[in-house]
């Protein structure tokens, strides 16, 4: 018998969990206005993002910027998923 694994390595962003790590593959925007905001904030295909906080607020981190995503942003980037923050890096930056 063949056995076959794999494991999901791309996702939207919205379905990254607190701390969760991505590339960003690409943005899929029905709306070209949510497009060309997510462009100016610097979020684009490449950058990694991290996901920082899921509630109240959707909060990604882009190197050294934190941006507040609304629903229809959230839903327009695709990331490939790369690794958890571990909790001394987390720990690290709520000190800062």
């Amino acid at each position: 018998m063949l056995e076959t694994r794999f494991s999901v390595q791309g996702a939207s962003l919205k379905l990254l969990r607190s701390h969760e790590c991505g590339i960003i593959t690409r943005i899929h925007g029905l709306c070209q206005v949510t497009t060309q905001n997510l462009k100016q904030l610097g979020l684009t295909p490449g950058q990694r993002i991290t996901v920082e906080q899921r509630l109240p607020c959707f909060i990604v981190r882009v190197g050294n910027d934190r941006h507040v995503l609304d629903e229809t942003a959230m839903n327009a980037i695709y990331v490939r998923i790369v690794a958890h923050e571990s909790s001394n890096h987390v720990s690290a930056m709520f000190q800062q």
